[in-house]
């Protein structure tokens, strides 16, 4: 079921500028609930996630026929900051946020992402610049900070 809300929700998605970046269908009760996490190069706001809404959930129901009939709620909305940075954009979209990376091998690092660019992304760790490669990343994070200094 995923996969095919996926087939027809991504392309209307990306054509209003929105990444599809996940889908989950999940029962409750005699309904389902249909997740559908979206973001954009500039960020999302309200009227972005209204506007992503009402496109899902006409493409949603001139597809009832493909779908079933089983009523479902659908809930669009932004991944939130707790998500794993996977993708070049991922990381791109939090720039200047301080990042917690777990490599594949290797001790782990929190740093300031600086510049993201071709799979490579620059951190600040304790003042010194260092590159690493998305591709060596296990798992990376932000780190949510609450009394940042501006500079």
């Amino acid at each position: 079921m995923r996969d095919l809300i996926a087939s027809l929700l991504t392309a209307p998605l990306e054509s209003l500028g929105f990444d599809c970046e996940e889908i989950a269908v999940t029962p409750a009760g005699k309904r389902r609930v249909v997740r559908v996490l979206i973001d954009k190069e500039t960020g999302l706001n309200l009227d972005d996630v209204a506007e992503a809404s009402r496109l899902v959930s006409t493409i949603l129901d001139e597809n009832d026929s493909k779908l079933g009939s089983t009523p479902y709620t659908l809930e669009v909305s932004s991944p939130g900051v707790d998500r794993p940075l996977t993708l070049e954009r991922h990381w791109r979209r939090n720039m200047a946020r301080l990042v917690k990376v777990v490599f594949q091998e290797g001790a782990p690092v929190t740093g300031r992402i600086l510049s993201v660019q071709d799979g490579i992304v620059t951190l600040e760790v304790s003042g010194e610049t260092q590159e690493i490669v998305i591709t060596d990343v296990a798992k990376a994070r932000v780190e949510i900070e609450f009394n940042r200094e501006e500079k």
